[in-house]
């Protein structure tokens, strides 16, 4: 084959693959606004599941990603440092996609009028809470959860993340860990609750990967804690 032939050849394949990946990523772009579907709205609404989900679990990442930073600085252990960063790092990524879609969706980020956070869940009103002021729905819920800055399932309350800013050692090792896995308990309710209720492909896709992962992370921080000498809260 010529050197021209050899080129053009190079040039169609390279073409072939550009185009495959616009076309992947117009794919990709359209289940995000709900296209394709033979019946429903091309974007969800403000008040739907899927707006709702995205909304809440960006404040919830937010606070993760926070955590980690704190004991960042608060620990030297390396196992503690490293599953800190790898947290802070997945949840900041994952944070973005989702005021990403509620800004491809032309969605505010504050949810409407007369709901307050995890007001997308079913049952939301069978919530109850606990003396903490962490509230449960079905075991992880919302009602009492705003007690102290704690918006939703699992999140810390300020006074917690004050503790957690000053703690330093094997005391920020263990406080974080238990924060962080009620923390994750709140999202993996939070996430699960998306899986079953959201309608944009892409969405429900990432929450279950969600609930999975932070599901593993669980298992490695009730080790964590064990070889510490302590053990979850709840």
């Amino acid at each position: 084959m010529s050197a021209f032939l050899t080129r053009r050849t190079q040039w169609a394949a390279g073409s072939a693959v550009a185009l495959a990946l616009l076309f992947a990523g117009a794919a990709t772009v359209a289940s995000a606004r709900g296209e394709g579907a033979p019946s429903g709205p091309r974007t969800p609404s403000a008040r739907s599941a899927d707006a709702g989900f995205a909304r809440d679990m960006a404040v919830h990442h937010q606070q993760a990603v926070e955590m980690s930073f704190l004991v960042r600085d608060g620990t030297r252990d390396e196992d503690v440092r490293r599953l800190a960063y790898d947290i802070a790092h997945t949840q900041a990524n994952q944070r973005g996609m989702l005021l990403g879609w509620l800004d491809l969706w032309e969605l505010p980020k504050t949810a409407p009028d007369g709901e307050g956070p995890m007001s997308w869940m079913r049952d939301a009103h069978s919530t109850r809470s606990t003396p903490d002021g962490h509230g449960t729905h079905g075991g992880h819920g919302t009602r009492g959860a705003d007690r102290d800055g704690a918006l939703m399932p699992g999140m810390a309350t300020r006074n917690e993340l004050k503790r957690l800013d000053e703690a330093a050692g094997k005391q920020a090792e263990i406080l974080f860990l238990q924060l962080m896995t009620d923390h994750h308990k709140g999202g993996v309710a939070m996430a699960r609750g998306c899986a079953e209720q959201c309608t944009v492909p892409v969405e429900k896709r990432l929450a279950q990967g969600m609930a999975e992962a932070q599901q593993s992370e669980l298992d490695l921080m009730a080790d964590m804690l064990a070889a510490r000498g302590a053990a979850p809260r709840s």
